[in-house]
């Protein structure tokens, strides 16, 4: 009896445990899924976002590119799943989408400054980069060198940008300061209107300001509105913060395993500090110059699988695109080929033609040299630096990254080793001897940069050439319709 009892209690434990063990499952299954889950659940990762330089933009190919893009590819990849993105015209809309709880978007990256206000509509994760608000104006215009200069003059900024919150602030000590918020516009069209004459004054990040500066040659920084603010992704606000934490886990490692600095250094790293004379000569040759070689900077291109705005970049820094150019070292040409090395193309560099061919082929030559483990754009650029001081020199400096410690098939590693063939302690040692080490970095730096400011200079033109006949068809179908309707009224 005593153990039939004991066995009574036990079973009925076993049927209260289960019980429970069920009530739990239950519990379980019906507990909502979280947002981590629901993304990974639906196999897309939806993001809003605005076309431009710093963010995503599409490439000569048709493909997605850009900083952001990459970050968040990156962050989807890890997710297991793929990104969508979503285009919005202005920040309000941004801000008001992420918040909306109807709203399918997960996440917003448009290289958003944090501002204590945004925090209260928005949770940030961690920082990627840092930009400093500034002011620009127009040459020829007086320089402003503080807000008291601006009181009384109109400030163009980005309709709710983290600007237009600066400028409120402000206007509390200056009363006098007046600005006007510019709603479906970028900081690339600020400044276009600033180096145009329609506004005089206009608020922008130093990082666009920067990627910009070379195609509008007419303005110029005045001063700077801020110390540095960082820049991050926001979120919605609400109880589940799965996502974020996600996001917040990959941006740390991002930050400290390196994504962020080699994507900078992709995205941002050719931008220079072009002098208003430089942008000047620059645009005006844009203008006047280019549109002689385009056919045929473009056929070569074509017909040796290059980037034409690469090719072009690489004209314009030897030559400035001066078919008749000749340097006191002996070199000539629209792409300044050496006499030996144009016997060696089979082509006459006085020929502005032949010249572009000659120096497509050897430059294909060059980089053909270059190890193939070396994956691009680091193969590009190290190809453009042996271009220049010669492959040798190259080697050599890559042999000495090597040897104190750097990676010789990153360019930045050996970029920053280059200037040292110029010093005796450490080109004595070296197969090649003596070379001008700084120059190279400086000219893959400068064809860098005017290869990303005549691809934004296509992209531009055909934005306008597509609104242009957008208009033009909207005109057409207005008179079509007026003219039908026009057809059918009753004689009087």
């Amino acid at each position: 009896m005593i153990m039939k009892s004991r066995l009574l209690r036990y079973s009925r434990r076993l049927i209260k445990g289960a019980a429970l063990a069920c009530c739990a499952s239950l519990l379980v299954a019906s507990k909502a899924p979280s947002t981590l889950e629901k993304v990974k659940a639906s196999g897309k990762l939806v993001v809003i976002s605005q076309n431009g330089p710093t963010t995503y933009y599409e490439d000569a190919n048709g493909r997605y590119t850009g900083f952001e893009y990459d970050m968040l590819k990156a962050f989807a990849r890890e997710l297991g799943v793929k990104l969508e993105i979503r285009d919005v015209h202005d920040l309000p809309h941004l801000f008001r989408e992420l918040s909306d709880p109807d709203s399918d978007a997960h996440l917003a990256a448009a290289g958003l400054t944090v501002t204590p206000e945004r925090r209260e509509q928005v949770r940030f994760a961690p920082s990627y980069f840092e930009i400093r608000q500034q002011v620009i104006y127009r040459l020829g215009e007086s320089r402003p060198r503080s807000i008291a200069d601006l009181e009384g003059k109109t400030v163009a900024t980005i309709a709710g940008s983290a600007h237009a919150e600066q400028l409120r602030k402000l206007s509390q000590r200056y009363p006098g300061l007046q600005w006007e918020e510019v709603s479906d516009a970028d900081a690339m069209e600020l400044v276009e209107m600033v180096n145009t004459g329609k506004y005089n004054y206009a608020m922008v990040d130093s990082n666009a300001y920067a990627v910009h500066r070379g195609l509008y040659p007419n303005t110029y920084v005045a001063f700077n509105l801020t110390q540095y603010q960082p820049v991050s992704w926001a979120f919605p606000k609400s109880d589940d913060d799965s996502l974020y934490r996600a996001a917040r886990n990959f941006m740390l490692r991002a930050n400290t395993g390196g994504l962020v600095a080699e994507l900078r250094e992709l995205y941002f790293g050719h931008v220079s500090q072009m002098n208003a004379g430089g942008a000047q000569t620059f645009a005006q040759l844009t203008r006047d110059r280019l549109p002689r070689w385009r056919d045929e900077l473009q056929k070569a291109a074509n017909k040796y699988e290059l980037d034409w705005e690469l090719l072009a970049a690489l004209s314009y820094q030897e030559s400035h695109w001066n078919a008749r150019a000749k340097s006191p070292t002996g070199v000539r040409g629209l792409m300044m080929l050496t006499r030996t090395t144009a016997k060696e193309m089979g082509v006459n560099r006085l020929d502005p033609l032949e010249s572009i061919d000659g120096g497509a082929r050897y430059f294909l030559q060059v980089r053909d040299k270059i190890p193939e483990r070396i994956r691009e754009p680091d193969r590009t650029w190290m190809a453009l630096a042996a271009y220049n001081v010669g492959y040798g020199h190259l080697e050599d400096a890559r042999v000495l990254t090597e040897k104190l410690g750097g990676n010789p098939d990153r360019w930045p590693d050996v970029r920053d080793h280059l200037p040292l063939l110029a010093k005796r302690q450490y080109y004595k040692h070296l197969k090649h001897g003596y070379a001008r080490g700084w120059e190279p970095v400086t000219y893959v730096q400068n064809i860098r940069h005017y290869q990303a400011l005549l691809t934004w200079n296509s992209r531009i033109e055909e934005q306008r050439l597509a609104a242009a006949a957008a208009n033009d068809d909207g005109a057409s179908l207005a008179e079509a319709n007026s003219a039908e309707a026009g057809g059918a009224a009753p004689a009087l």
